[in-house]
């Protein structure tokens, strides 16, 4: 067991819509649950070793459980369908305390919320959250057909509903969500958080970036990677600084892979490039950044990497592994 871990127990089960389940969690005590900020996500032990990170959905403010949604991937490796598959009520698990990397603004003098399919899950809390803060937002929710637009009933009877905008493609062209009307005129004070397929997301900071939004107010969080094949390319040399190994990485293997395979620890969750577990300090050469993690910003300092994905233009990387 790793000494982080959380014990938790399955205490409710739901089919939310099609391919897609939510797990209620709370304490196997009766106990409250460590405390989490709207975006924040656990890290969810599947078994075989493996671990995948979701996003928390309910409000914050609640104490005594927290909630996830759950999509069976169909190209899922192990980690959702051993979810869909393993995972009942009255089981307990194992999961990380809650961390953050889609952290709210909520000095924001407006938030656009913005989710496309299961991305609903991390906007959510933070409609929640900004909900008790008594502030000013909107949620778009995309969906291609309702049957699987989870939580729908949820948003439906939320205090906050009128807020909430659903776009679904089978409803045709006028109920899908027009990105630039709703981003063609930036303000300072608002902000934007965005979630879902890569496609999506990257479709919106496009329209953002052409309608002069300001960097800082453009939060997004991808839930699965679109990035190459992290195998691909040529062989290469990592140099762990901290063991005094050097490592040949060649193509068809990840430096993660090849550090494992040495006998060196590498912590690793979603190895998809997208939880940024495994990020590493770059001491020498020139990483090849093939994950939706880092920043535009801090991948042009080249100075911290992804082990799970990425990969080098110089022959030689030295890490601080």
């Amino acid at each position: 067991m790793i000494s982080d871990r959380l014990k938790v127990k399955i205490r409710r089960r739901v089919h939310e819509a099609e391919g897609i389940i939510a797990l209620e969690l709370v304490d196997p005590s009766g106990g409250e649950l460590p405390p989490f900020d709207a975006g924040a996500h656990v890290e969810v032990d599947v078994g075989n070793g493996l671990t995948r990170h979701y996003s928390l959905c309910n409000s914050p403010q609640e104490r005594d459980r927290y909630v996830l949604g759950v999509l069976r991937e169909p190209s899922s490796r192990g980690g959702s369908a051993s979810i869909h598959e393993g995972f009942h009520e009255g089981t307990c698990i194992e999961v990380s305390p809650p961390r953050n990397h889609f952290a709210l603004d909520e000095s924001a003098g407006h938030s656009v919320l913005v989710a496309g399919g299961i991305g609903i899950t991390p906007l959510l809390a933070m409609a929640w959250r900004l909900h008790a803060l008594g502030a000013s937002f909107e949620l778009h929710y995309c969906v291609r057909n309702r049957a699987r637009a989870a939580f729908i009933d949820l948003l439906r009877q939320s205090p906050f509903a009128e807020r909430v905008t659903v776009h679904c493609d089978d409803d045709g062209d006028a109920a899908r969500l027009n990105m630039r009307a709703m981003l063609q005129n930036p303000r300072p004070d608002t902000h934007v958080y965005v979630c879902g397929p890569g496609g999506f997301i990257n479709a919106l900071i496009y329209v953002a970036r052409d309608c002069a939004w300001n960097e800082a107010n453009v939060h997004y969080e991808f839930f699965a990677a679109s990035v190459c094949a992290s195998g691909a390319g040529s062989g290469f040399v990592v140099h762990a600084a901290r063991s005094g190994l050097r490592v040949d990485v060649p193509a068809g293997k990840s430096v993660a892979q090849a550090l494992l395979e040495a006998g060196i620890d590498v912590p690793l969750s979603c190895e998809q490039g997208v939880c940024g577990t495994c990020l590493t300090r770059v001491l020498e050469g020139v990483p090849e950044h093939r994950d939706v993690f880092l920043t535009p910003e801090e991948r042009a300092a080249n100075d911290r990497m992804l082990l799970c994905c990425s990969r080098a233009h110089s022959p030689l990387l030295r890490l601080d592994i």
